[in-house]
């Protein structure tokens, strides 16, 4: 299911919208972006958005600002998943640009077609040098285009690893034969972070429900994580395969988030200062992150928490991947003067930092201080899995059980269950 929390952020109806896609680029005002158009469309499913995408798709102007744009219409149409507009959509699949072609075969992925001409278009394209064969192999996988087995399993020795990732799971799929999907699980520990989360998503695709205890070790963000446990517990569950118990204790780890419990894969050439660890919580590889978080832990928990709170007030309040480190620092480092920063990150509604939102809850856990009780119970009332789970383990930890009675009947399974386990388990 596409996540629509981030879409409508540009606050244009849908015929001002169409207006500005249609308007020749020359005649743009400054501000003014067909792209964002294009883009903004996603929420609207009409006929008039529709024809407003293929319009652009069809304008062949060569500048790059429309090339770009005719990229994000095509995107834009996949995601509608506008079955009309397949032909158009199919014609740019011999196009020369490869990010077009790219796109075009992703949208025909999320459109879906059992066409056998269209299918054998798309994995010659496995053939083209300079393309993201990745896309193409995720794409025939999708679409059960099994003819395609042979081209595919050339590029399992890829030296992309992402593309040999997904490769060797679609070899598998394919032919049944899953013994080869522990050189899949053999990338979440690979210096490359985009192998690292590549191969996530490689793992989830053939629901290799063994990988879920290793995914929870991975050096990468939480939410790629979490996505992955949930969605293979999900599946798991509902075809009988698996029961909470089984993972549980991978959730509830990831859930923490502690990086003793992770696969560090880097390491220092020399002892690093407290101000360069703090730096490294900006780090978009989260792998640095945790090696960081650990050595704050270790080695400078007693100056650590006036660095928090000072890159904090610099920086990290805007900056979501840093905040949520030092949430959850301050609440590992039982730092009792941040309990105010912990409750106003819990409330934080912004959609980027609601992995912030679940690490407050559970440093409030860490601090011990009851008066988060009522807080924690009263955001109880939200949509959002992972932060209701996280709460029902930080009161958990405070020895609270009024969270329980509120989640026992929870239209979540896993919230259900955890909220069968009593208090002090």
């Amino acid at each position: 299911m596409t996540n629509k929390r981030f879409f409508n952020i540009f606050k244009l109806t849908e015929a001002e919208a169409i207006e500005l896609l249609d308007t020749p680029c020359d005649k743009l005002a400054e501000d003014e972006s067909r792209y964002v158009a294009a883009s903004h469309l996603i929420n609207f499913d009409t006929e008039a958005s529709i024809a407003a995408l293929l319009r652009a798709i069809a304008n062949d102007d060569p500048e790059l600002d429309n090339r770009i744009v005719r990229r994000k219409s095509v995107e834009t149409l996949g995601k509608l998943q506008a079955k009309q507009a397949l032909p158009a959509i199919r014609n740019c699949l011999a196009e020369a640009d490869c990010y077009t072609v790219e796109n075009a075969v992703w949208a025909i992925g999320e459109i879906g077609t059992k066409d056998p001409e269209i299918l054998s278009e798309i994995a010659q394209i496995l053939e083209r040098e300079g393309q993201n064969h990745r896309v193409i192999i995720h794409t025939l996988v999708k679409l059960d285009y099994s003819p395609a087995l042979d081209r595919i399993r050339t590029f399992t020795e890829s030296s992309d690893e992402a593309t040999a990732s997904a490769a060797i799971a679609a070899v598998c799929r394919f032919t049944g034969d899953y013994t080869q999907m522990e050189r899949v699980m053999e990338f979440l520990f690979h210096p490359n972070r985009n192998a690292r989360r590549a191969c996530i998503q490689d793992l989830i695709d053939t629901n290799y429900y063994p990988a879920i205890g290793t995914i929870a070790r991975c050096p990468v963000s939480i939410v790629f994580r979490l996505r992955a446990i949930r969605l293979l517990a999900d599946c798991g569950v509902a075809q009988g395969e698996l029961e909470y118990a089984d993972i549980r204790s991978s959730l509830e780890q990831t859930l923490l988030d502690r990086p003793q419990d992770l696969e560090l894969i880097h390491e220092y050439d020399l002892p690093p200062t407290l101000d360069f660890l703090i730096r490294q919580l900006y780090e978009t590889d989260f792998g640095l992150c945790y090696l960081a978080t650990q050595t704050i832990l270790d080695d400078f928990a007693a100056l650590a928490p006036a660095a928090l709170l000072a890159t904090y007030e610099a920086e990290a309040y805007n900056d979501y991947g840093a905040h949520y480190h030092v949430m959850k620092l301050i609440g590992w480092l039982k730092y009792t003067p941040g309990y105010d920063l912990l409750v106003e990150a819990l409330n934080n509604r912004e959609p980027q930092f609601q992995k912030s939102r679940a690490a407050a809850a559970l440093a409030l856990g860490e601090l011990g201080d009851t008066r988060a009780i009522p807080l924690l119970v009263a955001s109880l009332d939200t949509k959002i899995w992972d932060l209701k789970y996280a709460i029902l383990m930080a009161l958990a930890k405070l020895g609270d059980d009024s969270g329980r009675e509120i989640t026992a009947n929870d239209d979540d399974w896993l919230i259900r269950a955890r909220s069968a386990i009593a208090a002090n388990q």
